[in-house]
């Protein structure tokens, strides 16, 4: 049963308003770290966790309310200037935001999140209070430490590196210390004020130093793998927008009238010149109209990149930490528009290209010291409207990538054989580490080295029915740059003709369309082949990636590039360019179809899946292709 039954209106509020409040905090702690002193940073923090904190209180998430109210008393501390902003304290900090995100995955749910470990509670009570927990029992022989699960935090360390040694200037203060129970509580002002938290704040009347050791065993940060965080199904559209839409669809009603008699005359025998023109031009304002109401109602789903890229400061800063390196990210162009749905599924394949940037590219201190390069490497995520299509890109500073050694370990780990890697180019070579299995690693770490990322990156990428395409130079650093349309509700396409059937294919993967001249047709390694400005192309005819009989010679090509290929798409003909809304088919998914759509005389046109029909075996011969039986 739901812990929120009959709040979950409010529940869905709440978590929209607060993860943006939580994102931004995590941005802000990152700026901190570079700038501790900055009173403006430590207020928005501050306020930040106060403003999450209340929500929660109103919710009565009791061990939310608990976690933020702690960290929101050291915030306090440290605006005021009581104390200083330190890495071990930062370090407290970001776990403390970990373990609020966490928090919203059972929220998400619609369950109680539980109470977080007793031992980061007491970190977090010896920076607010400055007074250290009540010692454990001691027991008769101490176990080893048992190894930690990856992403399982070691508090017992966490707090020794934020716990100062008992200075005894002061026999009372020592006391403290050796006998933390002889000492009332009403002895402690401090504290006393700092965890008296309003009974509306404390629904359950349970504060942090209540939690009982068994259930704070079970802290959401140990098992946060247990939630799947729901996507968010909620959109913030700026009233303008919806106001756009509003009148629109008034016009359009207006234009729909106008029709409606206009169909009255022509029904009567009414077709004179006067009548005539007059559909011509209502048909005209209602196209007119219809594409604005398009344009509009596509508008309300885009929302700006900076939600995609204000978790990766974050990301970046604990993974260099974590590898002893120092970088800082950059964020540009985050005022830029991507659809909703693209923004959630980009997500996971540019965490990827962070930690690639941060694991691989970019070197150690010292190592960019030897290069006379700063030792602060800078990480730079940017988004632009490049015409109908976004760019977006990863950029570091680091060592970049060498053609020769990615051909070099594509040999030895069996993905490409010798005379593959020979006459590879260098922008080939690059695009090895789609591979599946491809990685430069020598060792397995928590970071990388299994061979897996990169090839998730590409084919989530195409999902989208983008591009990715990469540029490195050696010593200067390495850049991916991710071509998306603006949004996956219209797809444009070029629509294909084998025979008198119709094909489309995104019109993203489209780059020339050209005439087969059978002269120029070379037979290479039994491949029929086209020399397209110095570049040998390989022919694949459509006909036969689709099990087709072929009836005469393609005509035409289409020079097309996926993530991996470029090569020559073999057809009988066009159609033209359109713009089309992609629908799944029902029950069936033939191979290297990815949906349907109409035309507009109403026909079905199959949307084609390009790389699941490449993935075919076989290639197409000259022979094959030109000298067939009559």
């Amino acid at each position: 049963m739901s812990s929120f039954q009959g709040m979950e209106e409010l529940l869905q509020d709440f978590l929209t308003e607060a993860s943006e409040l939580l994102a931004d905090v995590d941005n802000k702690l990152v700026e901190l770290e570079r700038h501790p002193d900055d009173r403006r940073l430590l207020n928005d923090i501050f306020r930040g966790f106060h403003t999450i904190k209340g929500g929660a209180g109103f919710l009565n998430a009791g061990p939310l309310v608990d976690l933020c109210h702690l960290t929101e008393n050291l915030f306090d501390r440290l605006r005021t200037g009581e104390l200083r902003v330190t890495k071990a304290i930062m370090d407290v900090i970001m776990d403390a935001t970990t373990l609020v995100r966490e928090m919203f995955g059972y929220l998400s749910q619609s369950a109680m999140p539980p109470h977080p470990d007793p031992m980061f509670l007491d970190v977090l009570r010896e920076i607010v209070f400055e007074e250290p927990p009540a010692p454990a029992p001691v027991a008769a022989s101490t176990p080893a430490p048992a190894a930690l699960a990856p992403g399982q935090v070691d508090w017992a360390a966490l707090y020794a590196a934020v716990t100062p040694a008992p200075q005894p200037s002061s026999i009372a203060a020592a006391e403290v210390i050796m006998h933390p129970t002889a000492q009332p509580a009403a002895n402690h002002p401090q504290r006393r004020e700092a965890d008296a938290v309003p009974d509306e704040a404390h629904p359950q009347g349970r504060r942090a130093t209540d939690y009982p050791e068994g259930e704070g065993a079970r802290t959401g940060r140990r098992d946060s793998d247990k939630v799947a965080v729901s996507p968010e199904s909620t959109i913030r559209v700026d009233t303008a927008r919806l106001d756009q839409v509003l009148n629109l669809s008034g016009e359009i009603g207006l234009a729909k009238n106008r029709l409606t008699c206009l169909r009255t005359d022509l029904l009567s025998g009414k077709t004179d010149p006067e009548t005539l023109r007059a559909v011509d031009q209502a048909v005209s304002h209602l196209d007119l109209l219809v594409g604005d109401l398009q344009n509009a109602v596509m508008k309300t789903r885009m929302q700006p990149v900076g939600r995609l890229f204000q978790k990766y400061p974050r990301l970046a800063r604990e993974l260099a930490r974590q590898l002893g390196k120092e970088v800082e990210v950059e964020i540009l162009g985050e005022e830029t528009e991507l659809d909703k749905t693209m923004i959630e599924d980009l997500g996971d394949p540019l965490v990827h290209l962070v930690r690639n940037a941060v694991d691989h590219g970019i070197e150690p201190a010292a190592d960019r010291r030897a290069a006379n390069k700063a030792e602060k490497s800078i990480l730079r995520l940017s988004a632009e409207q490049v015409g109908d299509h976004i760019l977006l890109q990863v950029r570091d500073d680091g060592r970049g990538m060498r053609p020769d050694v990615l051909r070099r370990k594509a040999v030895e780990k069996g993905l490409i054989d010798d005379e593959a890697a020979a006459n590879m180019t260098d922008d080939e070579a690059l695009k090895l580490i789609f591979l599946p299995g491809f990685s430069t690693k020598a060792d397995i770490s928590s970071v990388s080295g299994r061979g897996v990322g990169m090839d998730v990156v590409k084919t989530n990428i195409q999902k989208l029915n983008g591009r990715i395409e990469i540029e490195s130079v050696v010593g200067e650093g390495t850049t991916f740059n991710i071509f998306l349309p603006l949004t996956l509700a219209i797809l444009p396409v070029l629509v294909l003709r084998v025979g008198e059937q119709a094909f489309a294919v995104p019109l993203a993967l489209v780059r020339e369309i050209i005439a087969i001249d059978p002269a120029t047709v070379q037979e290479v390694s039994g491949r029929a082949t086209m020399m397209i400005r110095d570049q040998l192309l390989p022919i694949r005819s459509l006909s036969n990636l689709i099990g087709w009989p072929q009836t005469r010679p393609p005509a035409y090509g289409v020079l097309m590039q996926t993530a991996m290929r470029s090569f020559v798409l073999a057809v009988d003909g066009f159609v033209g360019r359109d713009d089309v809304v992609i629908k799944p088919l029902e029950d069936i998914k033939p191979r290297g179809i990815a949906g349907a759509t109409l035309s507009g005389d109403g026909s079905v046109v199959l949307v084609l899946d390009m790389e699941e029909l490449l993935d075919s075996p076989g290639e197409e011969t000259r022979t094959a292709l030109f000298e067939m039986a009559a």
